[in-house]
């Protein structure tokens, strides 16, 4: 490397704020896709200071890949198979409480379900961020909760704070517990007016399982099409 590209490529640190800094990070998602675009977003160390040292596809994975690599943070998706980010959390509590090394948390999930924030803020995690962010936001985010800050996309820090602003628990919805995690991301999509193929799209999953998710969703909560799914949505405020 040349004298000119090294100060240009130290110059491109200095403006990102990364210059000197690294983050060891682990990503958890269930999408293959998904994990090798942010990898391909974020994972170029010498320039964004961020090392992905290890990926996981479900709860299991994760608490094995985590324990092994001990990262500065996880980037940890709310929805996955085996239980879900909070159990990926409940499972790595002793790594969370580590004062020399702790591990932390940061949600990166498609779901602004307020469910959702709360349930893995009270799990442990540092922030919750959608997957509507740009790489460089995520870049951002990451160094800020492995120096201890908490981090939330906007609108999500409210649900945050009137949970915690409560002493009261919220109230337990029977019908909506019927459903899976996935279940509700289709559901919301749904009652957004979102096609299946966005849906598809948005979710990784194949139109098929769309309508499989749709299918289910409409026979546990006893209802007859997407209209009548809609208002019973709108009515619970999950739109």
């Amino acid at each position: 490397m040349t004298d000119a590209s090294a100060a240009a490529n130290e110059a491109s640190g200095a403006a990102d704020g990364t210059a000197g800094r690294r983050v060891r990070v682990v990503l958890v998602d269930d999408h293959r896709m998904f994990r090798t675009g942010v990898q391909a977003e974020i994972g170029e160390t010498a320039r964004t200071g961020v090392e992905v040292v290890g990926e996981a596809a479900d709860v299991d994975q994760a608490v094995t890949v985590i324990g092994a690599t001990r990262p500065e943070v996880v980037l940890l998706d709310v929805h996955l198979p085996g239980g879900g980010g909070v159990e990926v959390l409940r499972r790595s509590a002793a790594l969370m409480a580590d004062p020399d090394r702790p591990v932390r948390f940061l949600a990166l999930s498609v779901s602004d379900a307020a469910e959702d924030v709360i349930g893995v803020i009270r799990g442990g995690a540092r922030g919750y961020v959608t997957k509507t962010i740009t790489g460089t936001d995520l870049v951002d985010a990451i160094f800020r909760v492995s120096e201890g800050d908490a981090v939330f996309s906007p609108r999500l820090a409210g649900f945050v704070l009137d949970a915690f602003a409560s002493t009261d628990a919220p109230p337990v919805d029977e019908d909506l517990d019927r459903l899976t995690q996935r279940e509700r991301e289709v559901l919301r999509l749904i009652a957004r007016g979102y096609a299946y193929k966005e849906i598809a799209k948005q979710l990784f999953i194949s139109v098929k399982t769309v309508e499989s998710h749709v299918s289910a969703v409409l026979r546990k909560l006893q209802l007859s099409n997407r209209h009548e799914l809609t208002r019973w949505a709108t009515a619970r405020r999950l739109v």
